[in-house]
């Protein structure tokens, strides 16, 4: 164990520096010499970030593409909807989101209601599976 891991370390700063054709060179190189599968080979080379005295990989964490009140608002729409899956509920939302405005449901502004209309309503869609 202590030997792949000299040799990963080795390779990192190789692998990071070079390009594409290299890199799978590299790559190959590593799993003949490991045994290990291409996709280990790759997640073992990576540089990773790390928190902590103990050098624990910090997970990455996603950026959020909405904000709190998208998020209220779409959770409103689900529970009005009866918990319908993403699918159904797209195509919901154009009857939802107004009747659950005019009977006070729900508030948003009107930036909130360009995330879900970018530009008009989208169509009626109907679900093949229904």
């Amino acid at each position: 164990m202590r030997a792949k891991r000299e040799i990963t370390s080795a390779l990192a700063e190789r692998y990071r520096s070079s390009g594409r054709l290299e890199k799978g060179r590299i790559l190959d190189e590593l799993c003949a010499v490991t045994g290990w599968h291409r996709k280990h080979a790759v997640r073992a080379l990576r540089p990773r970030e790390t928190v902590g005295p103990d050098k624990v990989e910090a997970p990455q964490e996603r950026k959020r593409r909405y904000g709190a009140t998208v998020k209220d608002a779409m959770t409103a729409l689900w529970e009005a909807s009866d918990r319908v899956c993403g699918k159904r509920l797209k195509v919901m939302i154009p009857t939802l989101l107004p009747a659950l405005e005019q009977h006070g449901r729900l508030q948003l502004g009107q930036s909130a209601v360009i995330v879900f209309w970018p530009s008009a309503p989208p169509p009626s869609i109907g679900c093949s599976s229904m």
